[in-house]
């Protein structure tokens, strides 16, 4: 295992499936992979489960944590606030454990801002139709709320340059290769592998 893990920040307008990716990807529990637990304040959603999914938490609570640098990076959403804990991801990554972060283009610049050798991951929908069958399909959103998430689904796949890999979601299990081709090359460069390999390396070039 390398000495430190790698961090990938993982977006996706809503309805891509960026979230049902992750979850595949980390469904055996590896231990070397984990997806970080955002704080929010929005609602919960039908099964989602505190501290497994999301922190929640009221909007005085998250204020408190900005205003405290609590926050790796944090964004406001939907009119609900989003945040990822600072220091939960350094000692996660100081212990070789990759990490996903599962958050917006806006979240993902700042991530980038205080880390450049995060790997940015951008999953696209496969048409505009596709994607408006997806958010009517998961039922739990108000037709508004979907008007809402595809004008602005326009907006955020604009950013898909600003990222390292790209992914087009159209068939879910070619999606997901793709996702582990993407790690599997990352654990494979030069640097990883001189920081896992070191006594090897170390042995070979020896006189």
């Amino acid at each position: 295992m390398s000495i430190r893990g790698n961090l990938f920040i993982v977006s996706a307008p809503s309805g891509a499936g960026k979230s049902s990716l992750i979850s595949a990807l980390l469904k055996d529990k590896p231990s070397d992979m984990q997806v970080s637990v955002s704080h929010t304040t929005r609602q919960p959603r039908p099964g989602e489960v505190n501290g497994q999914h999301y922190h929640f938490v009221s909007i005085e609570a998250f204020k408190a944590l900005i205003a405290a640098n609590a926050f790796f990076e944090w964004a406001e959403v939907f009119g609900n606030y989003y945040g990822t804990s600072r220091t939960v991801i350094e000692q996660t990554l100081a212990k070789g454990i990759d990490v996903f972060l599962d958050i917006d283009w806006q979240g993902g610049e700042q991530v980038k801002k205080l880390m450049p050798d995060a790997v940015g991951i951008f999953i696209l929908p496969p048409s505009k139709s596709e994607l408006a069958r997806r958010l009517t399909g998961r039922g739990q959103d108000s037709q508004e709320v979907i008007d809402s998430r595809m004008a602005q689904a326009v907006s955020e796949m604009s950013h898909y340059t600003q990222y390292d890999f790209v992914i087009v979601n159209d068939d879910f299990d070619t999606a997901l290769v793709d996702l582990q081709a993407i790690i599997r090359s990352q654990r494979l460069t030069c640097a990883s592998q001189s920081h896992t390999h070191n006594g090897m390396l170390v042995d070979l070039l020896a006189n």
